[in-house]
């Protein structure tokens, strides 16, 4: 199953027996829907799909009006770099409604655009500056388990807060796979456990770091590896204490960000930790060419294990 396919089942599961929501966005129910992702979407019960014009601002300041009134809805987003034309409701107006303690929910769920080729207005991989700059939840998932866990759970929670996945990730077949542990409030999942090294993986690389640990297995090294989804500061506590286990670290992150939540868990570790070596694998250079170009992170593992285990 492609991984659109599947969050879609995820969404129509969560959202069809749901009373008096509003499901909004351009085009959601209908042309592509979304390249596939709001395909189908099925409400009873009071509920509302409205296909919306393109006018991110004023759509923004729906969904808090609504919230504000106990309706809770959800704004499907073609692609985040459109959410820039809503920051000042992102931060003035979640902050009065902040003070409070929202019974409904709103949640904005756009797609993010990392697969490349897409030009310079399609190219915004920076969620971490969303959650930073509003201070709101901002959470991505990666593969199975993940997604079912976070959209179970954060869709149609009360309060605020933005769900994103990759389009890269989108046109593949689903990550099948399951967390042997999960950190506080969904924050992070951990999918393996090995006492070599401590694989952590930020925004949209857990494929990446899967074939870290794939790679590795060949050479007899055994790594514990963690996705981290939350872009809002946790505790890392159950990170931290593999970490210091293993004394070894990686950490990938494809965030386009110049305030990258990676940055921050890196000082925490070494505040906490005594490492042997670390390394982070991110986007060296962040004057990207913005002409239709490759999106991937580039990452050459043998070289990487070698460094790490010198």
């Amino acid at each position: 199953m492609k991984y659109v396919e599947f969050i879609n089942s995820l969404i129509k599961e969560k959202v069809e027996n749901q009373s008096e929501i509003i499901l909004f966005g351009q085009n959601i129910d209908a042309g592509s829907s979304l390249s596939g992702l709001t395909r189908g979407l099925s409400l009873k019960n009071n509920s509302l799909i409205i296909n919306t014009q393109n006018s991110e601002n004023l759509l923004v300041g729906v969904g808090f009006g609504m919230m504000l009134n106990n309706v809770s809805s959800v704004f499907f987003m073609k692609q985040l770099d459109f959410l820039l034309l809503g920051i000042d409701h992102l931060v003035n107006t979640y902050n009065i409604i902040r003070q409070s303690n929202p019974k409904a929910s709103f949640t904005i769920f756009p797609v993010t655009v990392d697969s490349g080729y897409e030009g310079p207005q399609s190219s915004l991989n920076n969620l971490d500056d969303f959650s930073s700059i509003a201070g709101v939840e901002g959470y991505t998932f990666t593969n199975a388990y993940d997604t079912k866990k976070i959209i179970s759970n954060k869709l149609l929670k009360p309060g605020f807060r933005i769900l994103t996945t990759g389009q890269r990730l989108l046109r593949q077949d689903v990550i099948e796979i399951e967390a042997i542990k999960i950190g506080p409030d969904h924050d992070y999942f951990q999918y393996n456990e090995g006492g070599d090294v401590t694989i952590v993986c930020f925004n949209q690389t857990f494929d990446y770091g899967i074939e870290m640990h794939d790679q590795m297995l060949k050479k007899n090294i055994h790594s514990s590896l963690f996705t981290v989804n939350s872009h809002l500061k946790s505790n890392y506590k159950l990170i931290i204490d593999d970490i210091k286990y293993s004394k070894r670290l990686i950490i990938l992150d494809d965030s386009k960000s110049r305030n990258k939540l990676s940055d921050f868990f890196l000082k925490e570790v070494l505040r906490e930790c005594s490492l042997k070596t670390y390394k982070m694998l991110v986007r060296d250079n962040l004057n990207i060419n913005f002409s239709p170009s490759k999106d991937n992170l580039e990452i050459d593992y043998l070289s990487v294990i070698d460094e790490i285990f010198k």
